[in-house]
């Protein structure tokens, strides 16, 4: 890999650039994440939260760039796939929308995800002419970038996209870094130094056991304290009904090429939501409502909150019962549905490495005399960990300040009352 130079970063320190990594890095593909902030409506509640995709992409490969020494040390990845891992890494976010994941429930509309445009932008822009450039395929790059390489080594896909990725590695020290949270402050160098290769997939040392454990609570932590905290959300759920009620007329799902989607990035909603003003139709007044209150801070409030940990998702996941909810809270309050926002917050606790997206255990394994492994998992080994696998869900209800009083009663005529075991925040 032929060296340029390096990126200082104030998580990683010097980071290291290959002259084919800083080619893609020039690509207005690449540069556009610098206007999409990484943890989308989180800087309402923490100010520093202003980091962007762009920062997040260079540490994903500067971490992925480590887990491959790693390996090749192991003689299990050779210096060319090496090299293919740390572009993956770069390029993994590369389809995120305005606002990252808040855009992703937009998306949803068309049945698409930032990986399926992230694919197309590696295979259909400039992108792949520096890929092919530097004798990278783009067709192979546009897989291997969002975990999903067919062929190979299996468990390349695994640091791109598993339950202990450079994705997920980076993100924690990161967002801890961005948001002053101390939770995700967790011990990388440790856990990459433990890795090794199991049955053909990622597997860690259960010497590794003390620092595997605090990454899980890490990831636990972070979604409570800023992932899904209740202001972060509120501006979250603002942003993506203002987006809903107004994609038809201002058409931020219009798109039909990488070049079109190219334009769409945290500014221009913010800016396209704000031309509504003065509009007369009632979707795009509410939008434009709601894009004011955003830039305003003038963010609805929590009515009401549950936090439930179980094995399987709720069936309130699902969009339409939402909606439904919302209709009969509104009809029995006299709020305008589109100020009521049913807010279902889910992820896995344990990250989990499934075609299906279901919570599996972290693989492990134990080191024998004779140098062999023996398989191990996280659950058989920690309390705590087996604990912490499955999805926490958090359910909140949103209103405006003026009707708090009226949702939350009727909130907990339909979901129950509040009790301190089931709040979140305090």
């Amino acid at each position: 890999m032929r060296r340029w130079g390096e990126i200082k970063d104030p998580v990683h320190g010097y980071i290291s650039v290959s002259e084919a990594e800083r080619s893609v890095l020039d690509t207005p593909q690449m540069q556009r994440l610098r206007r999409i902030r990484q943890l989308s409506a989180a800087y309402q509640a923490y100010p520093g939260a202003e980091h962007t995709r762009f920062h997040h992409s260079l540490g994903v490969m500067h971490v992925a760039g480590g887990i491959a020494a790693r390996l090749g040390d192991l003689g299990l990845l050779e210096e060319a796939e090496a090299e293919k891992l740390r572009l993956a890494a770069l390029l993994h976010d590369i389809g995120h929308g305005p606002f990252s994941h808040s855009f992703e429930e937009v998306l949803e509309r068309r049945q698409l995800t930032h990986e399926d445009i992230g694919a197309r932008i590696v295979r259909e822009t400039e992108v792949a002419d520096v890929l092919n450039g530097h004798g990278f395929d783009p067709e192979e790059m546009s897989r291997l970038a969002v975990g999903i390489l067919d062929e190979g080594k299996q468990f390349m896909n695994q640091v791109i996209a598993g339950q202990f990725s450079a994705d997920v590695m980076d993100y924690l020290v990161r967002d801890s870094y961005f948001t002053g949270v101390e939770y995700g402050r967790i011990d990388i160098d440790r856990l990459v130094q433990s890795m090794d290769i199991l049955d053909g997939g990622l597997a860690m040392s259960d010497t590794a056991l003390y620092v595997l454990e605090a990454f899980v609570i890490a990831r636990y932590e972070m979604f409570k304290a800023v992932y899904f905290h209740r202001t972060v959300r509120a501006g979250e759920v603002m942003l993506v009904r203002a987006m809903m009620l107004a994609d038809e007329k201002l058409g931020f799902t219009s798109f039909k090429t990488p070049e079109e989607y190219h334009r769409l990035d945290d500014a221009y909603v913010l800016a396209q939501l704000a031309s509504l003003k003065g509009s007369r139709d009632r979707a795009s007044r509410t939008a434009y409502d709601l894009g004011r209150r955003f830039v305003d801070r003038r963010l609805i409030k929590c009515a009401y909150e549950r936090l439930m940990h179980s094995k399987d998702r709720l069936s309130i996941m699902t969009p339409g019962v939402r909606e439904s909810l919302e209709e009969e809270i509104a009809a029995e309050t006299g709020v305008d549905k589109e100020y009521i926002f049913i807010d279902v917050s889910s992820a896995s606790s344990v990250p989990y490495y499934s075609r299906q997206n279901k919570p599996q255990d972290i693989p492990l394994f134990h080191r024998n005399p004779d140098g062999s492994k023996s398989p191990r998992s996280l659950s058989e080994l920690s309390p705590l960990g087996g604990a912490l696998i499955g999805y926490l869900d958090i359910m909140r209800v949103y209103a405006r300040q003026t009707d708090l009083e009226a949702i939350m009663k009727a909130s907990e005529g339909k979901f129950g009352k509040e009790t301190a075991s089931t709040k979140v925040s305090y």
